[in-house]
């Protein structure tokens, strides 16, 4: 199943509700298992993102829903990126001509 890493920005709404991060990322896990998916690992960051969730979907398109249906509840930005484990990585440069 391909992975997918999102950074991720807190909205004034998701700053001033904090204290609820954890129950939106238990809801968050959830809400990836239904979809197919695998909700692997958060993080929050220093810098220029607030956190870092890596997730493994089913395909692109199960993702984007997913990011879009977060999203919409108001308390994060996100820009999400497919990411390829070492293993694909070295069958992507074995197949270069």
């Amino acid at each position: 199943m391909p992975t997918y890493i999102s950074l991720l920005h807190y909205t004034q709404q998701g700053i001033s509700a904090a204290k609820k991060a954890p129950d939106r990322i238990d809801a968050a896990k959830e809400a990836y298992k239904k979809a197919g998916g695998e909700f692997k690992a958060i993080y929050l960051t220093l810098g220029q993102y607030d956190l870092v969730a890596i997730a493994d979907m089913p395909n692109d398109e199960a993702v984007a829903r997913m990011a879009l249906a977060l999203g919409g509840q108001g308390n994060v930005r996100s820009e999400t990126f497919r990411a390829f484990s070492e293993a694909e990585f070295r069958k992507i440069v074995a197949s270069l001509p």
